[in-house]
């Protein structure tokens, strides 16, 4: 078993992105190694470029991105840990993969529509065919399995047509490349905005009290909870109870990802109770849960030689692994290499 996933590097990062991403990360790791399997995680900052983006930014959220995995706890000696732009391979092998890709496959892909938006001819090129470069980052390491969300159900899905037509019609009766299938995450807790409980949690929110960083301090933590958007009613004591109640619904739900159980619970235990007891037991579990990250994400991240070691370790591990499917590739398509 071979599961490989990947993440764009993001500055910033919150609660939200630990408790809807990292956190299956972490836990697919354990999980997968338990079945002697490999687990591959990569910054995708080659596909970070597809889109307007500042350089010296992009490189540090790279390596920001590397501290928070590995304070959540992706550890780079049972994971393979790297980024893109240092593995060759993923380029080399969307350029391969583009000859089987067709135009109209990636014209239905429903991430292009909404991300180019009405300006499609003023899109970048590496936008429209981002799904073949998706398709190499999984191929390329022969995945057998490949975490997939709503929203990218439709890329795995092309990365199996790619391989598919590939394979029949290069593969002169070999299997080039392994088709992966999906595995579904444990459901990720969907984390909203502090201020605004239909609006996802987000780095782009001009007001930081929105969101609970990685970096914020327990008093920061505390105060952006005891201030945090709610209404005036107590909570109920069932689920039900919290429809038409966003900013309600919200707490409730960041206490039971932290806590590990259900709403149900959580109602169960503060039901008929005001904000002014629910607040202060979610503040004091979020600097519990968050403590022992916050304090290693935030001395990893200046320590910027051990994170490049940390990517450069992982990438050399990438590629030694990726280039007996590369050259099987270049192989098949009739490509002579020295």
């Amino acid at each position: 078993m071979r599961v490989v996933s990947g993440i764009q590097p993001t500055g910033n990062l919150h609660l939200g992105n630990y408790l809807g991403a990292i956190r299956n990360w972490v836990r697919m790791q354990d999980d997968v190694a338990a079945k002697g399997g490999q687990c591959l995680y990569f910054l995708a900052d080659l596909h970070a470029i597809s889109q307007p983006h500042v350089p010296a930014e992009l490189a540090s959220n790279t390596r920001e991105m590397v501290a928070a995995l590995v304070a959540c706890g992706i550890d780079p000696n049972r994971s393979v840990l790297f980024n893109q732009a240092q593995v060759s391979e993923h380029a080399q092998l969307q350029w391969l993969l583009n000859g089987t890709a067709r135009m109209g496959w990636l014209n239905r892909m429903t991430q292009w529509k909404d991300k180019a938006g009405k300006n499609r001819e003023g899109a970048s090129v590496a936008l429209f065919t981002y799904p073949v470069l998706q398709a190499a980052d999984v191929l390329l390491y022969q995945a057998t399995h490949v975490p997939v969300g709503e929203d990218q159900k439709q890329h795995l899905e092309l990365a199996r047509d790619i391989a598919q037509k590939f394979n029949n019609d290069f593969g002169a009766g070999a299997e080039v490349f392994t088709l992966p299938e999906p595995i579904i995450p444990a459901e990720a807790a969907r984390i909203m905005s502090l201020r605004d409980g239909s609006a996802k949690m987000s780095k782009s929110d001009p007001s930081d009290m929105s969101r609970i960083n990685l970096t914020d301090d327990a008093d920061t933590i505390m105060t952006k909870v005891k201030k945090a958007r709610t209404d005036p009613e107590p909570l109920p004591g069932e689920v039900a109870g919290l429809a038409g109640r966003p900013e309600a619904a919200n707490l409730v739900g960041i206490y039971a990802a932290l806590a590990g159980t259900s709403q149900a619970a959580v109602l169960a235990e503060f039901g008929g109770k005001g904000f002014g007891a629910f607040k202060p037991a979610l503040g004091e579990l979020l600097v519990e849960s968050l403590a022992p990250i916050n304090a290693r994400f935030v001395e990893l991240r200046q320590d910027r030689p051990a994170l490049d070691t940390i990517l450069h370790q992982g990438a050399a591990k990438a590629r030694a692994l990726a280039g007996p499917t590369l050259d099987r590739a270049y192989a098949a398509l009739g490509l002579v290499r020295g």
